[in-house]
């Protein structure tokens, strides 16, 4: 019998790796066909896509929706981390900075910009994760990327003297850490980031979110949401659902690719995206 297949949309607790959910998603759902989509530090807490059955080959097409946050910024103190697990690096006097100028820092740093990853990631350097080489003890150069920030909001946290609320709406890519060390720098000092908590991926917010042991597995057009999702005939289906390559206009795609194909009922058939010539074929085929 086949197992449950579709998204989990999961408020992960901190102190969980993404891996660690995943991990207890497999025993409370009976299957081991289970996988995420865009890792969450584990001090952080917050929304979580979660993959299960077939739906874990549509992964990567969430990985590029954008994300939101919330969180705190603690001027005055630098970590190795950049965040508050890490270990103390520097510290400054910075008791008279306004919310007012953090605002205007912050304003330096909405749009798109250039932001360079920190060592305590998952991106790769020469084959191997910047995180690891971290553990060691070793730091390499990073090249700065080009990332969106859409909104960065600065607030006054009541009796919290030295550390800041702030709300974050930026591209995937974009390391909130980053945004709160160099935030830092901008008002003459340092900073870390604390409580991190992601509200929104895409659609997908805390709203729907739920605890690990209460998941709920969503239908796979669901995970698909977010993109141009397109309903065919029946006619359509039944070549769709070979992997045939099909004119866009036999499928009645327009606009930005992958799109995302559904029966009549709603069901999620395939993904496909163009290959050239006014054609498109199925990178995901989803079985009936």
């Amino acid at each position: 019998m086949a197992g449950p297949s579709g998204l989990c949309v999961i408020d992960k607790p901190a102190g969980w790796t993404s891996h660690d959910v995943v991990a207890k998603l497999r025993g409370v759902l009976g299957t081991r066909k289970v996988g995420h989509a865009g890792t969450l530090d584990p001090d952080a807490t917050g929304v979580l896509l979660v993959g299960v059955g077939t739906a874990t080959r549509l992964m990567r097409f969430m990985t590029a929706l954008p994300k939101s946050y919330v969180g705190e910024v603690v001027l005055g103190t630098e970590t190795s981390t950049l965040d508050a697990s890490g270990e103390v690096t520097a510290t400054h006097e910075m008791g008279d900075v306004t919310v007012e100028a953090a605002r205007a820092a912050a304003a330096q740093l909405t749009g798109d910009i250039l932001q360079v990853p920190p060592m305590v990631s998952a991106l790769k350097v020469g084959g191997r994760r910047l995180h690891e080489l971290a553990r060691e003890g070793i730091e390499v150069e990073r090249e700065a990327r080009p990332v969106t920030v859409h909104r960065f909001v600065v607030d006054e946290l009541p009796d919290t003297p030295g550390a800041l609320r702030v709300e974050v709406d930026c591209s995937s890519g974009t390391y909130v850490r980053t945004l709160a060390a160099d935030l830092g720098h901008l008002l003459g000092g340092g900073a870390h980031l604390r409580n991190l908590r992601r509200t929104a991926i895409g659609s997908f917010s805390l709203d729907e979110a739920t605890t690990i042991e209460g998941a709920t597995v969503l239908p796979p057009s669901e995970a698909l949401r977010d993109l141009q999702r397109v309903t065919v005939s029946d006619d359509v289906a039944a070549l769709v659902r070979n992997g045939r390559i099909l004119d866009l206009d036999v499928l009645g795609v327009t606009g930005q690719s992958p799109w995302p194909l559904l029966t009549p009922d709603g069901t999620l058939l395939a993904v496909y995206e163009p290959v050239g010539g006014g054609r498109a074929k199925p990178t995901v085929v989803i079985p009936s």
